[in-house]
Formats: C-alpha cells, structure tokens, sequence
C-alpha cells in the first residue's frame, strides 16, 4: 500500500542556488511527520513545493496515488492537501470568522457550522472574539487562527510550518498539544519545527535536513535518542 504523500528525489532552485537537494520521503495515512533542521537547511522550501507555491526543478510529488508535481495551488488544496504557513498570514483587518472562512474558499459544499463548532472546540478563544479583528491578536492566537483557517478546508493532510516559532513556551505546548489532537481525530500532519524536542515527541516518524539534504530519519523516539540529535538540535552535549 503506497503512502498519503510520496516525495521521490526533490530538487528545487532559486535560481542557481539548490535549495532542496533531491530528498525522498513518505508520510503515511494517520502520521505525524516531522522535519527538523536549522534555518537554510530547506523545511520551508519543501512544504511551499508539495502545496504547489513552488515548482520544482527535478523529482515528484504524489498525493494519494496522484502526481501532483505540476498541480496548482489552489487545485491541490482542493485535493484534500492544506498549508499552514511560516509566519501565519493571517488577514490583518479582517474579523476572525471572516479568516476562518476564506480557508473553505476551496470548498463547493456550504455547510460550515460543523467545522467552525470543532475549531472553536479546539481554540475557544476564536469563538470568543469571534468578530475582532485578527490584527489585534497576540501571536499565539493568530497561529490558532492560521491552523483554524486550513482546517477550514477539511484537509486529509495538513502541513504545519513553525507554528511554534516565537511563542511562549505556554503557548507553544498548548499548539503542540492540538497537533496530537488533529491526528487523534483523523488528520495526517507534516510538521516543519525548529523546536525539535517537540517536533519528535509527537512524530510517528522523523527526518533530519541540513543544507537541503536529508541526512537523519527515523521514529520520533528513535531521533530523540540519537547521540548527533540531541547535541545539534537538542543542546545536549
């Protein structure tokens, strides 16, 4: 049985610079999959690829047994494939439903109350404030709302960009708490972490990118055990 998602020798450029350096993995149905690895090493650019904001310049992409190499954005999300972004994006002057909504833009269906109710069961303080605007947000509520809108899109597959990045360490478990819960109720999760201690306590499996490479991979338990782990990413000597 093939994987969810299947990347087979990823190579993608800015200009002359390789930023991905034909990487290979798999995320499987039910999963958390981590990428860990420090700023440069191409999380970021991986993810922008699969959703289809980059193109490639060499390899595949292939989600539930369709090539989605060349697929549009907008197409792929459609799919069943949703993005949450490095640094949120959320829509600054806009209220907080009308973000949430704007992430079911994809969907011909219009009965959203159902998904709007399972968002505020899991960020309740969306629902509070529900009509403010989503600029006067602390940090930690605008990564709420950015998970919260590509959820809106009722994804199989949901990719997780930093959302850990700049947050309290209150916060940031509260958000990592929600990845475990988003795979409990169905959803197959590829998070992008810096925090890696997180990243891997949660993951079913793993992989470690450097320069655009990947040169480390296995369960989460397994990573976290890994002497060069624990002393690159770990601050562990």
């Amino acid at each position: 049985m093939s994987a969810m998602l299947e990347v087979k020798d990823l190579v993608v450029s800015y200009g002359k610079i390789k930023a991905v350096k034909g990487i290979s993995f798999d995320v499987e149905q039910g999963s958390v999959v981590s990428l860990i690895g420090t700023n440069g090493a191409g999380k970021t650019t991986t993810l922008r690829t699969i959703s289809g904001l980059l193109r490639p310049t060499s390899g595949s992409i292939t989600f539930e047994g369709k090539d989605i190499t060349k697929v549009a954005a907008h197409d792929i999300v459609s799919l069943g494939l949703a993005h949450s972004p490095e640094g949120r994006r959320i829509f600054p002057q806009l209220t907080v439903r009308e973000n949430l909504m704007l992430g079911a833009f994809s969907r011909k269906d219009k009965d959203f109350d159902g998904d709007l109710a399972e968002i505020y069961e899991l960020f309740p303080i969306l629902e509070e404030r529900n009509n403010q605007p989503a600029g006067t947000f602390s940090g930690g509520e605008q990564q709420m709302l950015a998970m919260g809108r590509a959820m809106m899109s009722r994804p199989k597959l949901l990719m997780l960009d930093e959302p850990s990045m700049g947050l309290s360490p209150l916060m940031m478990k509260r958000i990592m708490s929600t990845v475990s819960t988003l795979q409990q109720r169905g959803t197959t999760i590829l998070l992008v972490e810096q925090n890696a201690q997180a990243a891997l306590k949660r993951a079913t499996h793993g992989y470690v990118l450097e320069v655009g490479k990947i040169v480390l991979e296995g369960s989460g338990s397994e990573l976290l055990a890994s002497d060069d782990v624990r002393k690159a990413y770990l601050g562990e000597d």
